[in-house]
């Protein structure tokens, strides 16, 4: 997911996390996974959240981006990577995130 794709993409989690009443702290698109450091109600569920964004995101690209329903027979899998961040300091979790697009690169 690069050029107008990751751009819409990132425009995408941002609408719905607002939707969602969740806090984007962090958001980094990478070209087969994204990073994303959320503050989610816990009556809501992280589970929740991310099954909605991964739903909507799906089906809104999909409709807009033609190429990603002849490439891949789905824009998502099943499985994702959860960690709480516990006594973490936020600026960390932050900063490894923004680091991994600039690792990817070297």
């Amino acid at each position: 997911m690069v050029g107008k794709i990751e751009e819409r993409l990132k425009e995408l989690i941002r609408e719905i996390c607002i939707e969602l009443q969740s806090e984007l702290i962090e958001l980094e698109i990478m070209p087969d996974h994204v990073h994303l450091l959320l503050e989610v109600d816990p009556q809501f569920g992280v589970h929740k959240a991310i099954k909605t964004i991964k739903g909507k995101t799906s089906r809104i690209l999909r409709k807009e981006f033609k190429e990603l329903t002849t490439k891949l027979p789905t824009l998502w899998i099943n499985s994702y990577f959860i960690s709480t961040v516990g006594g973490a300091p936020l600026g960390i979790i932050k900063q490894y995130i923004q680091s991994q697009k600039v690792s990817e690169r070297s």
